[in-house]
């Protein structure tokens, strides 16, 4: 996919240090998702994973707005902004390996919501909404909504707000923990950057190992588990962030990852 020649750019991305900064840039459309933009998502989240000097991303929104999900206007039109084995915006089915951050300001509905659930951690501001209002419109919160929600809050409460596809606000999801961090209004991105940079200041191959357990093992049975995350664990013990990690430890410095 191509973006229009002189066009803005639908999805901005920058490296600060080792965290990668996506931020999704149609602050006239509330940041709906194109096909174009699920395209670039899905690039820059392979850049995330394939560059051992990338910790940590973090997705946020344009203008004050996280993501009011798919483009309609584009849906109308026949265009669905998925990525083939990626899903919605190029992430939902396939959230990268690297720890991924949410940063929510305004709305998070629909899709937007399903991209914030398909995060590892979300930051919001107090004033942010989430919501899944996909029946209101004769459709279903297809892109994780429904499979997500109900394993990070309680079945009921999952359960009515797929139903009635109401609005419910940042801090009623940091009750529940949905939100991990509440910030002030204009300042889920700092937030976000802040727990970024202490995510960041581990070893990486730990923190995808670590990642990939709490992720995987949803679905392991007891005989199994210990087993199942040996195999993703090992290579960590044995890798030469491991030694470097006890090193530093030892000599009292801060230690220097390479990501082997």
């Amino acid at each position: 996919m191509s973006q229009t020649a002189g066009a803005e750019p639908e999805l901005l991305v920058e490296e600060r240090g080792p965290v990668l900064v996506l931020t999704m840039n149609r602050p006239a459309a509330r940041n709906a998702v194109t096909r174009n933009m699920a395209h670039r998502i899905a690039e820059a989240l392979d850049l995330l994973d394939a560059r051992p000097d990338l910790a940590v991303g973090v997705i946020t929104g344009a203008g004050g707005t996280f993501c009011a999900g798919m483009d309609l206007k584009g849906f109308a039109r026949g265009e669905r902004p998925v990525v083939e084995g990626r899903g919605l915006a190029g992430l939902v089915q396939r959230p990268p390996r690297t720890p991924l951050i949410a940063a929510v300001e305004g709305y998070a509905l629909a899709g937007g919501f399903e991209i914030a659930l398909a995060c590892d951690l979300i930051v919001a501001s107090r004033a942010a909404t989430f919501g899944l209002p996909e029946v209101k419109r004769g459709l279903t919160a297809a892109a994780g909504g429904l499979l997500r929600l109900q394993r990070r809050v309680p079945y009921h409460l999952a359960m009515e707000l797929a139903l009635t596809g109401r609005m419910w606000p940042a801090t009623d999801a940091a009750e529940v923990r949905l939100v991990g961090r509440l910030t002030d209004p204009g300042k889920a991105l700092a937030g976000a950057l802040q727990l970024a940079e202490e995510i960041a200041a581990n070893a990486p191959l730990a923190l995808a190992a670590s990642k990939r357990v709490l992720v995987e093992s949803a679905d392991w049975t007891l005989d199994e588990q210990f087993a199942r995350q040996e195999e993703i664990v090992a290579p960590v013990r044995e890798s030469a962030d491991a030694k470097e990690g006890a090193r530093a430890f030892v000599e009292k410095r801060a230690p220097r990852w390479t990501g082997s």
